[in-house]
């Protein structure tokens, strides 16, 4: 190629990559198209409500909430973690009650959010569709000078959630089981079979209940996860691999996500270990591949608690199914409401 042709080619290249490299003139207003509107993305939760078991019925007694108490931890020094009691209208101190501890505690007992875990309590155990059970309703620790977590503020920017509820180790599991159950059990007549223990929560909430069951099976065994955030987070995308090299352990797990749920798209590219439905679906596969007892629920929805919050209810039934039954056809008191207690 002549030298001249050369400097030719070369000065028509760069200026392509220069006119390239710079924003398109823009029309004026006046010269500019009038643009059609664009659809508004359909909202995929909006046919996810929840239904009468979640709200209040007539004649239903009611339990009661008790708290906020406070529990410094010692698996996180310097952190406290606030906490309220569900007891049931049924509950009698000389029979042992089972437990249901949740995560992220100030929204499953927001009696205006999506989930209103006290109201499934009291209807489905005076139905007998539950067992008489205590509740507990636990925020993620933070430091007395750090805010308390809302329902618009879970805490992931100014408390320990990050770190507790997201990082595979057994911290979190310590705080539940050594430092809240110790406390607990001074207080309330809670059984000691594990199968009569559950915990469960959202989001990074619904990983930290797998990984205290996980830890500590011979002290909880239910599992209810609602858009479990089994991501890489912190690492949290590993435990279908760990479920599918470990001995199998005696859990029952119930799963729920959506397919709108944070799909892995980050920082223009796709990323599988950030898409939390793919993961809730591998996490799925390895439970059901080893055996476990397992149910899940996969819908439409986004990254919340709208879906889990209108099947809370169903979830529960499933989880707490064996709670035991009488057959006996004379057996009034199987067959009647459960009834409050007489003080």
């Amino acid at each position: 190629m002549k030298p001249a042709l050369v400097v030719a080619v070369a000065a028509l290249a760069a200026f392509s990559f220069q006119a390239a490299s710079q924003p398109p003139q823009q029309p004026s207003p006046a010269q500019a198209p009038a643009q059609p509107a664009q659809p508004a993305a359909p909202n995929t939760d909006a046919f996810y409500k929840i239904g009468p078991d979640s709200l209040p019925q007539d004649g239903v007694p009611k339990g009661e909430v008790r708290g906020p108490f406070t529990l410094p931890s010692q698996a996180y020094p310097g952190t406290q973690h606030t906490y309220w009691v569900y007891v049931p209208a049924q509950y009698d101190p000389k029979t042992p009650a089972s437990l249901m501890v949740l995560n992220d505690g100030q929204a499953f007992k927001n009696m205006d959010g999506d989930v209103r875990a006290p109201n499934v309590f009291d209807n489905l155990i005076y139905r007998r569709e539950i067992p008489v059970m205590i509740g507990v309703f636990i925020n993620p620790g933070r430091t007395p000078e750090q805010p308390e977590p809302t329902p618009s503020n879970w805490g992931d920017r100014d408390t320990n959630r990050p770190t507790e509820y997201n990082t595979l180790d057994d911290k979190y599991a310590r705080v539940i089981v050594d430092e809240l159950l110790p406390v607990l059990t001074k207080d309330y007549n809670i059984a000691t079979d594990p199968e009569r223990r559950g915990i469960g929560g959202a989001s990074s909430g619904a990983i930290a209940a797998f990984t205290v069951a996980w830890e500590r099976p011979n002290e909880f065994r239910k599992v209810l996860s609602i858009v479990g955030s089994f991501t890489n987070i912190r690492g949290g995308h590993a435990y279908p691999d760990i479920v599918a090299r470990s001995e199998k352990k005696p859990l029952r797990v119930y799963l729920q996500d959506g397919r709108n749920d944070n799909r892995g798209v980050r920082r223009g590219g796709y990323d599988e270990t950030w898409d939390w439905f793919l993961q809730n679906v591998r996490l799925m596969r390895a439970l059901s591949e080893k055996g476990y007892d397992l149910n899940y629920t996969w819908g439409i929805g986004r990254h919340g608690q709208k879906q889990g919050g209108a099947i809370f209810p169903d979830m529960m039934r499933w989880l707490w199914r064996d709670h035991g039954v009488s057959t006996d056809p004379n057996d009034t008191v199987e067959r009647s409401f459960n009834d409050a207690v007489k003080k």
